[in-house]
């Protein structure tokens, strides 16, 4: 029954984690047209505040204006929207299903005894320095 719960779980977090890595995809591309499509601000109040670029868009009957700072501006707004959820949950789902797939199943899906005849412990232990070292 543990096989059956395991194999849901690790359904669902897949799911998760191709949805996330999709959202950071999305907003990356985002990110990129906004950058490609900023023209230089027309008034000089925008030019004095430092405002290297602006795009004007319209969506959902709402119209929108992004401006770009060459630099941070002196002030910056209480609320400050950060893009980095996508990327944190993409690698914290990844990692997850890492984990799932791989270290709780180590002595099916990590280690192959007619190669090398390890234990579990030792493989996991290997793997996790694996990703230590090579992050570094």
């Amino acid at each position: 029954m543990e096989s059956y719960y395991l194999d849901w779980a690790n359904l669902l977090l897949r799911w998760v984690h191709v949805i996330t890595a999709i959202a950071w995809i999305g907003a990356s591309f985002y990110f990129v047209m906004l950058d490609n499509s900023l023209e230089k601000p027309q008034d000089a109040e925008s030019l004095d505040k430092g405002v290297g670029g602006e795009q004007w868009a319209v969506h959902g009957g709402g119209f929108y204006n992004m401006q770009k700072y060459a630099l941070a501006p002196k002030k910056l707004p209480d609320h400050l929207h950060w893009s980095y959820w996508e990327s944190y949950s993409t690698w914290i789902t990844g990692f997850s299903l890492f984990t799932m797939s791989y270290l709780w199943n180590a002595s099916t899906y990590l280690i192959d005894k007619s190669k090398m005849d390890w234990q579990p412990g030792a493989a996991i232990s290997v793997a996790l320095a694996f990703f230590v070292v090579f992050w570094i």
